[in-house]
């Protein structure tokens, strides 16, 4: 059932996207790590399907069961109290009825938006636009029906699949957006892009807020810092998988230390000073360190 709460989130969560600040999301994994986002002062809470996987023992790409992404994206709502959206990834379903399924499932859980891409594991053949433009239409009918505006975040992979040139695969790239715009999307989400260009043109050419990408795992490069992205017109800035791949880093240049030099430096760097890490934790389990 859609609660006043849940409705009143989604419109704060859609203005996000219309200025007059970028939104930008720390995206995050588990409840603790959505604590920590939340207590460093963001407006909203994006999960990242890639950390998810990674804490239930997966590999990105749907190979999570939606039954288990969702007690995780349940929790991460009721523990938080900004509006939170979700990384569903290809929508979980094989047809258009299978993937509005899916998106009711995830709308149960109290969020108020969804990432959605139009590939599955990064397959080099995207899935048919109209095709796609069709589980759009459909997802935002459900929307409508349940007095809910969903943000729908609609993801194009056509840099990540497409083996033309650049100039094609922006064609592609804007293409692609418009059509789901059209079809009710309220962001498209194009990566991974970090060329001042090639952004500058997205945010020209396609009729809807853009979403980019800031991730150094992927594609090789990094976009501009916020607020040239805001200058240019971005809408929305996502770290993606960055936050969870970092964490890990750390986790394994510390336990490689230990193992090998037996020394502490790396966890001492991380924890140091003392103070902040305490407050870290205390962000994590919900109270004022």
């Amino acid at each position: 059932m859609v609660t006043p709460i849940q409705k009143d989130k989604a419109e704060l969560f859609l203005q996000m996207h219309h200025g007059p600040d970028i939104l930008v999301l720390a995206n995050s994994w588990d409840v603790g790590s959505s604590r920590l986002v939340e207590g460093c002062g963001y407006r909203a809470v994006g999960t990242t399907s890639m950390g998810i996987a990674a804490s239930l023992g997966y590999p990105d790409g749907q190979a999570m069961r939606l039954s288990e992404m969702l007690p995780v994206v349940s929790g991460i709502v009721k523990a938080v109290k900004v509006p939170v959206t979700a990384d569903i990834e290809a929508g979980y379903g094989d047809t258009t009825d299978d993937v509005v399924s899916s998106v009711k499932a995830m709308i149960d859980t109290g969020v108020v938006g969804i990432n959605i891409e139009d590939s599955v594991s990064l397959s080099p053949v995207l899935i048919d636009e109209l095709e796609f433009s069709e589980r759009i239409a459909a997802i935002r009918e459900l929307s409508d029906e349940l007095g809910l505006h969903l943000v729908i975040n609609a993801r194009t992979d056509a840099f990540y699949t497409s083996s033309g040139s650049t100039h094609e695969k922006l064609a592609e790239s804007i293409r692609r957006g418009n059509k789901y715009s059209d079809a009710g999307a309220d962001c498209v989400f194009v990566q991974p892009v970090w060329e001042r260009e090639i952004i500058s043109t997205l945010v020209k050419e396609i009729n809807a807020p853009i979403n980019i990408l800031a991730n150094p795992g992927i594609g090789g490069g990094m976009p501009p810092s916020v607020s040239e992205l805001q200058e240019l017109g971005v809408a929305r800035l996502s770290l993606g998988s960055g936050l969870t791949k970092a964490t890990l880093a750390l986790v394994k240049k510390v336990a490689d230390e230990l193992s090998g030099e037996g020394t502490y430096k790396a966890l001492q760097e991380a924890m140091t000073p003392p103070s902040d890490a305490a407050k870290a934790y205390g962000m994590a389990i919900g109270l004022d360190a």
